[in-house]
């Protein structure tokens, strides 16, 4: 089996920064170099304010501050980096396509080809290549015949090691995985690649945790992974707008059924809605596949998983309106939270920019409060959608950097993000500071209801 004394992953973001610090802590004889084309990213992971990580993750920190510089570099050369290494893992974004053919479901494999024709190009040895991104089934065959076309005669053994980290709980996930999947060929060479990143994983993975598939097993139970989990949240929000109707309560709900061992309560919080890069991006995805292998039927049923979560974040936007005498004109709505979920800085199809775009629409005044996020980012995230000008955003949204500057003379309070700290708060003087009646409109179900209509408080939930 090959030895693997020297990594290079592509990618400083997300996926590729905590995975290769994690990689680097249990394995100090292998070198790790991540390298990314973004040099303010690097000079970022370099840096020696380590809060200013260009990634927030519990636990991260201290990681990159036991490794860097020791056996752990971050670097803009990727060139030297690929040539360097034995194992390349490509971790580059795989946005859904926003053009031509599969726009809005396929994903975008431009930066994996990039990846793929630079690796082709620099090599001068046999290399090992593990796909890290979220991608499509059948795009380790692509990245093949593009490493094998190159007429240089280095071999290459193409891996699928897809992850599976939950933002905000990353490093946990790193350290203890449910379990880590190594799909390549069936053949010696390919068995002997599996065999060496399993020795990667292996110095602190348990062996009956690493799973060995073919391929096309490993991309496919990424995909699959994802669309179970987004589907339980759809499922469980649906029934919340059934709840509001009735008078069951959806938080009642989800613990009885979740008491069932054949169903479990994990992913039965009801909500604002589902965010991420993952959940949705990966679910078009099967659309996309399903469709392109004439399969319309099931394309049809995951797609239903994505409408779902987009009515959900309409249906607030919505209640939002209709509880403030049905127009929001002019009216000042604090959010609590822009990132999609609590403890990272990622706000990708967060629910707030699609609620705040809702907002717009109706020509409300948004005054965002988030521990974590950037106005930059806030305010980037809504030009994306195109919906609004970019003039007409930085007029009407505000981003602030105390909570209880966002409440003053507010009409309202969306939370859009489950930060533990937004329960701590002094309500009564957020009271105080509001316009009456002051409502609050729970997006996630974490204020405690009783407490806040005790100070006078309207208080509206999901589910309830």
């Amino acid at each position: 089996m090959k030895e693997i004394k020297n990594i290079c992953c592509i990618g400083a973001g997300y996926v590729g920064g905590p995975t290769m610090a994690v990689i680097a802590l249990k394995n100090p004889q292998i070198k790790v170099n991540i390298v990314d084309i973004n040099a303010d990213r690097i000079a970022a992971w370099n840096g020696d304010d380590l809060d200013k990580l260009p990634i927030y993750e519990p636990g991260l920190k201290e990681i990159v501050a036991e490794t860097r510089n020791k056996n752990l570099f971050f670097s803009t050369d990727i060139s030297k980096g690929i040539d360097d290494a034995d194992m390349i893992f490509i971790s580059v974004n795989t946005p859904t396509k926003t053009y031509g053919k599969g726009k809005g479901q396929a994903a975008d494999l431009k930066y994996i080809e990039l990846c793929a024709r630079q690796i082709a190009e620099v090599a001068k040895d046999d290399k090992i290549v593990v796909e890290k991104s979220t991608l499509p089934v059948r795009t380790a065959e692509a990245l093949k015949s593009i490493l094998e076309n190159t007429g240089n005669g280095v071999k290459f053994e193409i891996l699928s090691n897809p992850e599976f980290l939950a933002e905000g709980t990353a490093v946990e996930d790193l350290l203890a995985p449910d379990r880590v999947l190594i799909g390549g060929d069936n053949t010696v060479t390919g068995q002997e690649a599996k065999d060496a990143l399993t020795s990667v994983y292996g110095s602190w993975v348990p062996k009956d945790r690493i799973l060995q598939t073919n391929v096309w097993s490993s991309e496919l139970s990424k995909l699959t992974a994802n669309a179970f989990l987004a589907q339980r949240i759809s499922s469980i929000n649906a029934m919340s707008a059934l709840c509001e109707e009735t008078e069951a309560d959806v938080d009642e709900v989800a613990k009885a059924i979740g008491m069932d061992t054949r169903i479990g309560a994990k992913f039965l919080k009801s909500s604002v809605g589902f965010g991420g890069s993952c959940f949705q991006k990966d679910i078009l995805n099967l659309v996309y596949i399903a469709k392109s292998y004439g399969l319309q039927e099931v394309a049809d049923y995951w797609e239903q998983v994505i409408i779902l979560n987009d009515y959900q974040k309409r249906r607030f936007a919505d209640k939002i309106i209709r509880e403030s005498y049905n127009t929001v004109n002019g009216k000042r709505i604090a959010f609590f939270g822009w990132a999609f979920k609590k403890d990272t800085n990622d706000t990708r199809e967060s629910a707030a920019i699609y609620v705040a775009d809702y907002l717009l629409d109706e020509q409300a005044d948004i005054v965002v409060y988030d521990p974590k996020v950037s106005t930059e980012q806030i305010y980037a995230d809504l030009e994306y959608l195109n919906t609004h000008s970019a003039e007409e955003i930085r007029s009407r949204v505000k981003v602030v950097s105390s909570p209880y500057e966002a409440v003053e003379k507010a009409h309202a309070v969306a939370v859009l993000t489950e930060w533990d700290e937004f329960v701590t708060y002094d309500w009564e003087k957020i009271y105080d500071e509001m316009l009456k009646p002051a409502n609050v409109f729970d997006g996630r179900n974490i204020l405690k209801k009783d407490q806040l209509e005790g100070l006078g408080f309207k208080v509206f939930n999901i589910g309830k």
